[in-house]
């Protein structure tokens, strides 16, 4: 058998060294110029926003982002506490005008309890006087033809006799009350045992009929030791 050289039939030429080299070449040219246009457009999407006024730092945009996130609620606390504010001011008026109010209650209660214990004091010494059988024999000389100055003789006799006492009793006898009328022998009024206005009315009838006049009433007395 001989041997020859054996050269398969489908397989391509290989390159040769040059052929090779100039294939390197071109794919370097290639790269460069896929870089050159990225490097363009880079360039000119920079220029675009630098001419837009949208290029900034890295720390200019995270000062921006935090100055829009934290502006929200410095704007909402700010109002609150102005809210606040004006709630406490609102709320000090309020106590301040709560407070006037109750003083100017006070004083007025003041008033009227000082008003209802005058006019208690008033009744209770008109009630009084109107109980003083003195002050009702005063009143009602007048009445009798008696003048005030009557009283004085008046005064006396009824202090010999009963000291104005409405319930003074003579043991000796049938005389009762402030002028002593004598109940068996005189026609009374009904209230008469009870009543000083009508025990004095009687008494001052009685005096003004019998002896003209008070005081000549007390003189009779005094030299009869009645009268």
């Amino acid at each position: 058998m001989s041997h020859r050289s054996y050269t398969p039939k489908h397989a391509a030429p290989r390159p040769s060294s040059q052929s090779r080299a100039q294939g390197r070449a071109v794919l370097r040219a290639s790269a460069r110029r896929t870089t050159l246009i990225a490097s363009t457009v880079a360039v000119g999407a920079t220029g675009a926003a630098v001419g837009a006024g949208l290029l900034v730092s890295p720390v200019e945009t995270m000062a921006s982002v935090s100055a829009d996130e934290a502006s929200p609620l410095s704007v909402s606390v700010a109002p609150a506490a102005d809210r606040e504010t004006r709630d406490d001011s609102v709320s000090r008026s309020a106590e301040r005008r709560e407070a006037r109010q109750e003083k100017r209650e006070a004083r007025q209660e003041r008033k009227e309890r000082q008003a209802r214990r005058e006019a208690r004091e008033e009744r209770r010494a008109a009630r009084q006087a109107a109980k003083d059988p003195r002050s009702v024999a005063r009143a009602l000389l007048g009445e009798y033809g008696f003048s005030s100055d009557q009283f004085g003789c008046l005064d006396a006799l009824w202090v010999s006799e009963s000291d104005w006492e409405v319930d003074a009793d003579n043991p000796t006898s049938s005389a009762y009350g402030i002028p002593q009328a004598l109940t068996e022998t005189h026609d009374l009024p009904a209230d008469y045992m009870t009543d000083a206005e009508t025990q004095i009315r009687w008494g001052l009838g009685y005096i003004a009929d019998s002896y003209g006049s008070p005081c000549s009433a007390w003189e009779f007395k005094q030299a009869n030791n009645w009268y």
